[in-house]
């Protein structure tokens, strides 16, 4: 799979508010399927395991089976990638533009 195709994912599962808010929660800690439908009361246990399943497709969430349970993971790796690519450049400037800014000003303070 190309690294476009890898990113249609990474943005098809981020698309939906569902998905980002599962994000949200295991940003917190890992949690299980049954806790996750617990902090999702509004939508059946079913939809939180297909909005799982297309996180794990992209690469945001790692699955880890103990025992009976189903330990759900926060993989940001993707998300950084794509911060690499479109933002990192951005966020280099900006520090080098603050860097200079910050060198005029100290020219300009009094004694």
């Amino acid at each position: 799979m190309s690294t476009e195709d890898d990113n249609d994912l990474i943005f098809k599962a981020l698309s939906h508010r569902t998905r980002r808010h599962v994000c949200d929660l295991l940003k917190l800690e890992p949690l299980t399927t049954g806790m996750l439908c617990d902090r999702l009361p509004e939508i059946d246990r079913c939809t939180v395991m297909q909005h799982l399943k297309v996180l794990e497709e992209a690469g945001l969430v790692v699955a880890e089976k103990r025992g009976r349970e189903r330990w759900n993971h926060l993989d940001a790796l993707p998300i950084l990638a794509i911060h690499e690519r479109w933002i990192g450049p951005y966020a280099a400037y900006a520090a080098s533009m603050l860097g200079k800014l910050n060198a005029l000003a100290s020219q300009f303070q009094r004694p």
